[in-house]
């Protein structure tokens, strides 16, 4: 079954008149009135979402799974059926590296598209046809800062996330290079101690918006601060987040990435997932990957080219910008879908949805004896929450009944034990967040 379904009323027009008939009543008046199928009496008409979920419910009935309230960086939005459709399509699905342009100009110019989708998503200059992933994205990026600056001092927000940071540190476990980290002050990055860090040896300052705690953050003057001793700024962020908060290209910073999977893409068992990088012009060269430009050819037509590959691994060897060699093209062709799908005013009611859903929950969460929601910054759509008792306890005891309770911050935090990260999208019902809060308050009485 196809679940989206492209035709519109001049479409069905066309096809009724092609076969003979006036309508679709009249194409099935053979059918004796008690043979006659009984799914043309539909109830009054929903949105996509609404349809999607309304089976979903039903479909629970046979087999019940976990209500998912986990990010830590990878988030449970809704896809809509049209990407899916479009994606899979033989001119996206089964393209490969567009070596040759004037075989691949689809290619080319959906890439040129996305480029220019996360330009304006971020507030940046350019930005390349896609990484791999976030992580991978941000060590990319450190690297970038590292060339430009000459230096080799790296400074590492405390609340980016652990994850990403201990892939920066494998990545770079042969390399000499100098790690600092400065721990949060009250959820956000520590003014004060970042600026006694940033010295004349430092390349970057890596910083996350929001962090993984979930708070958020303006990091203007942290931008001011490491610009002043010649460092690079480098922010990780959210993409649906920025429907709402201040684009990294409005706080002055250097280079913006970021993991794309909230933007039209599955969660699908951990990928394949999307990498993005954006920085300011006069970086340029210095960006991994490809970059996609517009031109004209010999006749004065608008076509696309491979602009810039910084792929000179193949004949540089340790010279090298990068030994990126290719692009997650079919997923940042799915994200670009997924953009121009939502449209501009869509992402902000996106990213206000997230927002509002996820205050609804704190404002049910606070209610239970022992559980504390952090305040102590603002939020997007996830948030941390202090319990009585051990979350890997609660989160155990959850799952069995039915919720996805969040993820464990003592995972990677000494002293976090009973610490819980919690997320809600759009996908999140009201009943789900109200059973969501009497369960957890239920399991949380049960283990004290």
């Amino acid at each position: 079954m196809n679940p989206f379904i492209a035709n519109t009323p001049d479409d069905t027009r066309a096809m009724l008149d092609a076969i003979g008939v006036k309508s679709i009543d009249e194409l099935f008046a053979d059918i004796q009135p008690r043979h006659a199928p009984r799914s043309f009496d539909l109830p009054k008409g929903l949105s996509e979402f609404e349809v999607t979920s309304k089976l979903n419910t039903l479909a629970l009935k046979n087999s019940v799974g976990p209500v998912p309230f986990i990010g830590g960086g990878y988030y449970d939005h809704y896809v809509p059926a049209a990407c899916g459709a479009l994606i899979s399509r033989g001119e996206f699905y089964t393209a490969y590296t567009p070596y040759q342009p004037e075989a691949a100009q689809g290619t080319l110019q959906s890439l040129f598209e996305f480029q220019s989708a996360m330009c304006t998503l971020t507030g940046m200059d350019v930005s390349n046809a896609s990484l791999y992933e976030g992580g991978t994205a941000l060590y990319e990026a450190m690297m970038m800062a590292i060339r430009i600056t000459g230096r080799t001092r790296i400074v590492m927000d405390g609340g980016v996330s652990p994850i990403y940071r201990k892939l920066i540190k494998s990545y770079t476990h042969n390399l000499h290079f100098e790690f600092v980290e400065a721990p949060l002050l009250h959820g956000q990055s520590d003014r004060a101690l970042l600026k006694k860090l940033v010295d004349d040896k430092t390349a970057a300052v890596i910083l996350q918006n929001p962090n993984f705690f979930g708070a958020i953050d303006d990091h203007t003057d942290i931008v001011t601060t490491a610009h002043a001793s010649g460092a690079l700024v480098i922010e990780s962020v959210y993409p649906v987040s920025l429907g709402m908060l201040k684009t990294p290209g409005e706080m002055g910073v250097d280079i913006a990435t970021g993991e794309g999977q909230s933007l039209g893409l599955p969660l699908n068992f951990g990928g394949p997932y999307l990498g993005f990088i954006t920085t300011r012009k006069k970086f340029i060269r210095q960006m991994p990957g490809r970059i996609v430009g517009e031109t004209v050819d010999s006749a004065g037509n608008r076509c696309f080219v491979n602009t810039l590959q910084a792929r000179e691994q193949h004949i540089r060897r340790e010279k090298a910008t990068s030994n990126v060699c290719t692009n997650v093209a079919l997923c940042a062709i799915q994200a670009v879908i997924f953009m121009t799908l939502i449209g501009k005013q869509g992402l902000k009611k996106l990213a206000r949805l997230n927002y509002d859903k996820a205050e609804f929950l704190k404002a049910q969460l606070v209610k239970i004896p022992g559980v504390q929601v952090k305040t102590s910054a603002p939020t997007f759509n996830e948030f941390t929450v202090c319990l009585p008792v051990n979350a890997n306890d609660v989160i155990e005891r959850m799952m069995h009944l039915g919720f996805a309770a969040g993820f464990p911050l003592g995972r990677y935090y000494d002293g976090l034990d009973k610490y819980l990260l919690v997320a809600v999208t759009e996908k999140r019902t009201k009943d789900e967040m109200l059973a969501y809060a009497e369960v957890l308050g239920r399991v949380v009485k049960e283990l004290q």
